[in-house]
């Protein structure tokens, strides 16, 4: 059969494409075709200058003969994984725009006329929510859509104070600038995520435009595994929130630490009929050394994320060092260990007094647990001050 004639625009010069559509395909056979047709349809109906780029992750079945009849162009890419594919697709894109979406026929490709018009009007990232569009019977598995997806979306709204309503649709569009500027690194499913969180750290305009989901057209299962794919969606966005991931959880253990801390110091507690005493003090004590290493971590992997280009510049962050210098650091530190050592000193004291034989360890550990945390403390936050003006030379 003679390839069909492609009326995108393989002929014209990239400047003049307007908008790229970009579909990655891994042995999508079934409904290659139909995608491709109705992409087609949409630019010839609307007049939009466009062209199919297909992101070839590998197919065995015959999808790049079936693209190329359709009138699409196929783009080769080796690296495997969902996100390498799109990013090697939308690399090649000539589109001022580009909208991507799955081609397994489940979202219409004849009806991107919302996307296209938010683009115009100067959105950055135009993303599909599903949820306000309609979830057609057999679309989406309960799993995902009861638990998911929108329990990843809550996460991410939180996180990242991000307005977007569906995390995971995967038919969005965005201007081949933002995407640049958006600077994605994942190479798997998690890229959907990626793209949204990026965007939103750099302050990018986000919009939504109701989007229905229909029943896939294979015959095989897809490509999504959920459990598997659920947690790098999670784990990324874990990563990129050092405050969720290590101050805020740091923040509260060493609180609860410091607070039983400080209410065993003078003698047992008793809530209800039990009896908390030294024993307890010495896991308040680790709390609080705990939840400050996971406080140290969150800043650690902040100046590192800015240093190296991983988030956006933080102005309220970099103002702490306005205040938090290498040598503040090693004069708390050592006032904590010299805190620690007077009490050291004290609890020697208090020893040699019984001539170093037997003390009554509910007393002594009141004064040598404290002390040893204190040494701790103040140990952490001179070495802590120092990596710190390390991490921070690139950025300084």
């Amino acid at each position: 059969m003679d390839p069909k004639p492609q009326t995108s625009v393989s002929e014209t010069s990239p400047s003049e494409v307007e908008l790229t559509v970009v579909m990655p395909c891994l042995n999508e056979a079934e409904t290659l075709a139909v995608c491709i047709r109705k992409a087609m349809g949409f630019f010839e109906k609307h007049g939009v200058q466009g062209e199919v780029v297909i992101a070839d992750n590998g197919s065995t079945d015959g999808s790049q003969k079936i693209a190329v009849e359709e009138g699409a162009r196929v783009v080769d890419v080796e690296a495997k994984g969902y996100g390498s594919a799109l990013r090697g697709g939308i690399e090649s894109a000539k589109g001022t725009y580009v909208i991507m979406a799955d081609s397994d026929d489940s979202y219409d490709f004849s009806d991107l006329m919302p996307f296209l018009e938010s683009l115009r009007a100067g959105s950055d990232l135009v993303m599909g929510n599903r949820f306000r569009g309609g979830i057609k019977k057999g679309a989406m598995p309960p799993l995902h859509r009861y638990l998911g997806n929108p329990v990843l979306t809550a996460i991410g709204r939180v996180f990242f104070r991000s307005k977007a309503g569906d995390f995971h649709c995967g038919l969005r569009g965005f201007s081949k600038e933002a995407f640049y500027r958006m600077e994605l690194r994942t190479t798997g499913m998690e890229f959907a995520s990626e793209m949204v969180v990026k965007a939103t750290l750099k302050g990018m305009k986000i919009e939504e435009v109701p989007t229905t989901l229909s029943p896939d057209g294979r015959s095989r299962p897809p490509h999504l595994r959920s459990w598997r794919d659920g947690w790098r969606h999670l784990r990324f966005m874990l990563l990129y929130s050092p405050r969720w991931l290590f101050l805020y959880p740091g923040l509260v253990l060493a609180l609860m630490g410091t607070g039983l801390g400080v209410a065993l110091l003078p003698g047992p507690l008793q809530v209800g009929g039990v009896t908390l005493d030294v024993h307890s003090l010495v896991y308040a004590s680790a709390m609080v050394l705990i939840g400050f290493q996971s406080v140290l971590f969150a800043m650690f992997t902040k100046v590192f994320a800015v240093t190296e280009g991983l988030l956006p510049e933080d102005k309220k962050f970099l103002r702490i060092f306005d205040y938090i210098s290498l040598e503040t650091g090693l004069v708390v530190g050592l006032l904590l260990i010299m805190a620690g050592l007077g009490g050291t000193i004290a609890a020697v004291t208090q020893w040699s007094s019984v001539s170093f034989r037997d003390l009554q360890p509910t007393q002594v550990l009141r004064l040598v647990i404290p002390s040893a945390t204190s040494l701790a403390l103040g140990c952490q936050i001179m070495l802590a001050s120092f990596f710190l003006s390390v991490l921070g030379m690139k950025r300084t």
